[in-house]
């Protein structure tokens, strides 16, 4: 899901959230900041105008008496004053020297602890200074509130934001989930399945509709062609199985002149019905039916039978085969087809490699190899080798029609398997890898 595009989006809109909310919090505490001040500012000039009009009819005595009465007012200001010379001459700030106009000193309080004060200073027309100030904690205190109420408002942003993107994800898995599982079941072989419509009418419903109409036409043509395949087949190999019995029947009668070309005959006639019952077993095999009829299977029991039932063709042809490292392997599968994978990777390699090659069967885990000693296959070949009709440059020369390895495939395909195919220099290695079996234990 935190790979997903949906957390992704998510992700994006919680960051923008979460910068919006900084910015607003840093123009509200800006703005509310700077009224503070300006009300500050305003209290502290009018008190300041006043005691400088009182200044112009009366002498410094008279302005410290009065400076010294509005002290001791609830909710006053603060007050200095100071000589021509800048003695102090009476309030809490007299002895403070801070420029003309406005600053923001720290003064020490009652406990010696720093206080920081908005204060203005200004000459008087007699001569000396009027300084008058008031507290400014109450400005930093608010800061301090906005500053944490912002700090929750961004966590919550951004755990709300994390949270929806969690389920928006979460949902959009499942949804994409479900079509992948679709997908995988379809690669599976099972063309019946379609991806599931929640009726939302969203995005995710209209491309699961357009994928099912993909689905239904794709299944309609392979169909349509799998039917093809077979019609031609089958409709095929009963005209040429009757033309067979007939060239035996000629071949019976026939002189030793006539015998020749009829055997010849016969044995092309022999290749191509058994090119096309290839072709059905494959069609057979790539239907996916027989996969209702799977049970455990010993696939270290197939290949010893696989190998004992070889070895002597093979060492007629000047091969050696061999069976290596068998250790017990149970996997779900049908043994005929399991037979078959085998039986043509090792018949494969009798016929495709030089005399004096040696062949190689190895089970290991759940992985069945054959391999040989022979001059291998060019990566140019391995690419296709699996492909149905292809065969190498150098195998056009020996029997077959190149549909054995394309039948290996769909049987791998059919059980889940992966088919491997490695240069051991010299030879050629296939290996199958299956999904291993574990039985379940019986309830008690």
């Amino acid at each position: 899901m935190l790979r997903s595009a949906s957390a992704r989006l998510a992700a994006l809109y919680t960051a923008g959230f979460a910068l919006a909310v900084v910015v607003l919090g840093w123009v509200v505490m800006a703005t509310a900041q700077a009224a503070l001040v300006q009300q500050f500012d305003a209290r502290i000039s009018a008190d300041a105008e006043a005691l400088e009009e009182n200044a112009k009819s009366s002498s410094l005595a008279d302005l410290a008496q009065a400076i010294n009465a509005r002290q001791l007012e609830p909710g006053a200001l603060a007050y200095g004053l100071q000589t021509r010379t800048g003695q102090p001459a009476a309030g809490v700030l007299a002895g403070l020297h801070v420029p003309d106009g406005w600053s923001t000193p720290s003064i020490p309080d009652r406990d010696g602890l720093p206080d920081l004060f908005r204060v203005h200073a200004q000459p008087l027309p007699g001569g000396g200074r009027l300084l008058v100030g008031d507290d400014f904690d109450p400005v930093e205190d608010l800061s301090a509130v906005l500053l944490w109420r912002f700090s929750v408002a961004l966590a919550l942003v951004v755990l709300l934001g994390a949270l929806g993107g969690l389920l928006m994800s979460r949902q959009a898995a499942r949804r994409v989930g479900a079509i992948t599982d679709t997908a995988e079941a379809i690669i599976d072989g099972d063309m019946s399945r379609r991806a599931p419509i929640h009726g939302a009418g969203d995005d995710m419903d209209r491309l699961a509709g357009v994928l099912n109409r993909m689905l239904d036409r794709i299944a309609y043509l392979m169909e349509s062609l799998r039917q093809v395949s077979s019609d031609i087949a089958h409709d095929l190999r009963t005209p040429l199985t009757r033309l067979r019995q007939r060239l035996e029947a000629l071949l019976s009668r026939a002189d030793a002149a006539s015998a020749g070309p009829l055997e010849a005959a016969i044995a092309d006639l022999d290749s191509a019905l058994e090119t096309f019952a290839a072709l059905l077993r494959i069609a057979q095999v790539e239907s996916g039916l027989r996969r209702a009829g799977f049970r455990e299977v010993g696939l270290d029991t197939i290949a010893r039978n696989i190998v004992d039932a070889f070895a002597a063709s093979a060492q007629d042809s000047g091969r050696q085969l061999d069976l290596e490292t068998v250790a017990p392997v149970a996997i779900q599968g049908d043994a005929e087809l399991l037979t078959q994978l085998v039986a043509n990777l090792v018949e494969n390699g009798i016929v495709h490699t030089p005399r004096g090659t040696r062949i190689r069967v190895r089970v290991t885990g759940s992985a069945l190899e054959v391999s040989d000693d022979g001059p291998g296959v060019s990566e140019a070949d391995r690419t296709r080798l699996f492909d149905r009709f292809y065969r190498p440059e150098r195998s056009r020369s020996t029997p077959g029609a190149g549909l054995g390895l394309a039948l290996v495939a769909a049987i791998a395909r059919l059980h889940d398997a992966t088919l491997e195919l490695r240069d051991v220099r010299p030879g050629l290695a296939v290996r199958a890898v299956f999904k291993p079996f574990h039985p379940q234990s019986p309830a008690r």
